[in-house]
C-alpha cells in the first residue's frame, strides 16, 4: 500500500489530500479563496499566494487528521509544479519540498492537467489507459492521448482562449457574479440555445484544436450593438446560445478524435451541459464517457496525489532543486 500527501496550490484554492494507491481517497481538504476573490471580479495572483502562505499549514493538518494518519505513515510527498500562477505555485511547491526533505520521503512534482485527467482514476477505479481525455478549465482546454499513466499525446488545443476563461468573460459582461462559468450555466438554464447563433469558420474544420477567442468578442459585440440599437437582449438566451456554441465545440471534435473510450476532466467539466453533449455523442459512437464526480473537477489534491503515485510506481521522482513552470504543458 502507498500512500501519498499531495498539496494543490496552482490558483485560488489551497489543498492537500492523501490517497492510496493512486485511487483511494482518505483525505481531500480544500481551502476556496472565491470570497476573497469575488470583489474583484477574478483572481488576485498577490492575494491568492498570501493566502496559501496562511493556509497551507492548516490545510495540511486537515489533511493528516481526517486521514487518521500520522507523518510517518506516508511514501512520499508531492505538489503540482505547473502550469497555473507562479506565486501561487512557489508557495506549495516549497511547502512541499520542505516537507519531504525533513520527513525524509521521495518528493514528486506533478503537471496540473496530468492530475486533471487523473481524477478520472478516483471516480472511475476501473479505468485505465489508454483513453482520450477532453481536459476543459479556466486555463486549458485540450485533447489528449492517454497511452499510459504518465505518456501523453496532444491531439488538439485551444488557440487562443480556453473554455472556462471564455465563460468567465462572458459573465462578467452579462453582469454575473465571480465565479462566472457556474453562474453562466445557471443562467442558460434559463435561455434558448438556438436563439442566437455564434460560430467560427476555424472550429468547423477537420482540426482537433479550438479557438474561442471569435465567437467569444461575436458575443460581446451583439450585447452591444444590442444596446446601441436600444434594444434590450434576453440575457438568458445570450448564456444559453453562447454556452451551446463553446460545448459543442468541445464535445464534437473530442468524440470525433476518441477511439475507445472518452475521459472528461477540469473545471469545466462539471458543466451538465457539456457532460449532456458528450454524452449523447458518445452514446451515437458507441463508446463510454467517464467523468469525474463534481468535488474532482475543480482544482484538488487527491488528483494529484493520484497521477503522483504513478511515477512513484516507476521510481520517477523529483530534485527538490525542481522550480514552478507556470507554462508547464504535457
Amino acid at each position: 500500500m502507498t500512500r501519498i500527501l499531495a498539496i494543490e496550490t496552482s490558483c485560488d484554492e489551497t489543498a492537500a489530500a492523501i490517497v492510496e494507491d493512486g485511487r483511494l481517497v482518505r483525505s481531500n481538504a480544500v481551502h476556496t479563496q472565491i470570497p476573497l476573490h469575488r470583489r474583484y471580479g477574478g483572481v488576485v495572483p498577490e492575494i491568492a499566494s498570501r493566502n496559501h502562505v496562511e493556509m497551507l499549514g492548516p490545510v495540511v493538518e486537515k489533511a493528516l487528521l481526517d486521514a487518521g494518519l500520522p507523518l510517518s505513515a506516508l511514501d512520499a510527498v508531492a505538489a503540482t509544479c505547473g502550469p497555473g500562477l507562479v506565486g501561487a505555485l512557489l508557495t506549495g511547491l516549497s511547502y512541499a519540498k520542505g516537507l519531504a526533505l525533513a520527513t525524509d520521503l521521495p518528493f514528486i512534482g506533478v503537471n496540473h492537467i496530468e492530475g486533471h485527467i487523473a481524477a478520472n482514476y478516483l471516480s472511475h477505479p476501473a479505468l485505465k489507459p489508454p483513453f482520450t481525455c477532453l481536459i476543459a478549465s479556466g486555463g486549458h482546454s485540450h485533447i489528449v492521448q492517454v497511452e499510459d499513466y504518465t505518456h501523453f499525446r496532444l491531439i488538439g488545443k485551444t488557440r487562443d482562449d480556453a473554455a472556462g476563461e471564455a465563460f468567465d468573460k462572458i459573465a462578467r459582461v452579462l453582469g454575473l457574479p465571480y465565479p462566472g462559468g457556474p453562474a453562466l450555466e445557471e443562467l442558460a438554464r434559463e435561455g434558448d440555445p438556438r436563439a442566437i447563433r455564434f460560430h467560427s469558420v476555424f472550429n468547423e474544420s477537420d482540426s482537433f484544436d479550438f479557438s474561442f477567442s471569435g465567437i467569444k468578442t461575436a458575443a460581446v459585440n451583439y450585447l452591444h450593438t444590442s444596446e446601441q440599437r436600444g434594444e434590450d437582449p434576453n440575457p438568458a438566451d445570450l448564456a444559453a446560445s453562447f454556452q451551446y456554441a463553446v460545448v459543442s465545440v468541445l464535445a464534437k471534435k473530442a468524440v470525433r478524435a476518441a477511439d475507445s473510450a472518452l475521459a472528461l476532466a477540469g473545471g469545466v467539466s462539471a458543466n451538465l451541459a457539456l457532460r449532456g453533449e458528450l454524452g449523447r455523442l458518445c452514446r451515437e459512437k458507441g463508446i463510454p464517457l467517464f467523468c469525474p464526480e463534481p468535488r474532482y473537477c475543480t482544482d484538488n489534491a487527491a488528483m494529484i496525489a493520484s497521477a503522483a503515485y504513478y511515477h512513484f510506481r516507476s521510481g520517477d521522482f523529483s530534485p527538490l532543486s525542481l522550480n514552478a513552470t507556470p507554462t508547464f504543458l504535457l
